[in-house]
């Protein structure tokens, strides 16, 4: 089998004595797949190295990143590298638990925690991916320049070259641009839906496939409430503690735009409506 031969040239790479080998469900992208190893457990996640070039690289940077903010728990990357033209990750494995009675009070104080990790400028060293698509990074010192040229535009572009038809934008930028409020730029998980957390067996959430960026700490939220998961008791604990612009609640649909865009050119028209309802709400 042309994986499990892959998978030992790897483990053999890396001293990395293997005892079994187990596919794990949820890798759209990926190949992904449990080790076990007289060293412990990982993931070890594959894919053609010409696809998605030095995604593995940049996903191992965010969890770095996410790792040192010392609010989460993250996985601890091991090693990236490419052999026989597949690039992989390997990473610790966090066994599955159940949530805590205070799993979402935790989740609030670890994500405002995150969050207080900042920069002086809006962007990232490197760029990287969201889902399977590059996200670009350059540095700004506005959080509206930022997130139009690094986020929306890039998205818009894209979408055109599928054949989607916009409005012109000008208008709309104009406004998000004073809508969008000039708080210090937050490290921010930038994929932040429900299914990239994990239980740990302590009762504890674990991120996984960030798609990191000094940013407005407003879009992991936007984010949180797009597609649900979360109960409002978390965003109000995190109000509590970090406490948000009066008017936060109002821009939602300003970064939720971004991830609705990234859906449109992954997955097509469904999503359509929703962009250009947004984009003519504020225009």
């Amino acid at each position: 089998m042309i994986v499990t031969s892959l998978i030992q040239k790897i483990g053999l790479r890396h001293a990395l004595e293997l005892n079994d080998i187990k596919p794990l469900t949820g890798g759209d992208i990926n190949e992904v797949y449990l080790l076990e190893t007289i060293n412990g457990s990982f993931v070890i996640k594959l894919n053609l190295a010409r696809r998605f070039p030095g995604m593995f690289e940049a996903e191992a940077e965010g969890l770095k990143l996410l790792l040192e903010a010392k609010a989460f728990d993250i996985p601890a990357v091991s090693y990236t590298g490419i052999v026989d033209d597949y690039e992989y990750l390997i990473m610790d494995f966090i066994p599955s638990g159940s949530q805590g009675p205070r799993f979402w009070e935790s989740f609030a104080q670890k994500l405002a925690r995150l969050h207080q990790n900042s920069a002086d400028q809006f962007g990232l060293d490197h760029s990287n991916y969201i889902g399977s698509l590059p996200q670009y990074n350059e540095f700004h010192d506005s959080a509206a320049t930022f997130y139009i040229s690094q986020r929306l535009e890039p998205q818009i572009e894209l979408a055109m070259d599928k054949g989607f038809k916009f409005p012109d934008l000008n208008m709309f930028y104009k406004n998000i641009t004073q809508l969008i409020p000039e708080e210090p730029a937050a490290l921010v998980h930038g994929d932040l839906w429900n299914g990239n957390y994990l239980v740990s067996t302590m009762g504890e959430p674990v991120l996984i496939d960030p798609a990191v960026a000094f940013a407005s700490r407003e879009m992991d939220l936007g984010m949180m409430m797009l597609f649900g998961g979360f109960p409002n008791a978390v965003f109000e604990m995190y109000d509590e503690l970090f406490p948000l612009p009066g008017d936060w609640k109002e821009r939602i649909p300003i970064w939720q735009l971004y991830y609705l865009l990234v859906h449109l050119n992954l997955f097509g028209k469904g999503y359509l409506n929703r962009v250009t309802s947004i984009l003519a709400a504020y225009s």
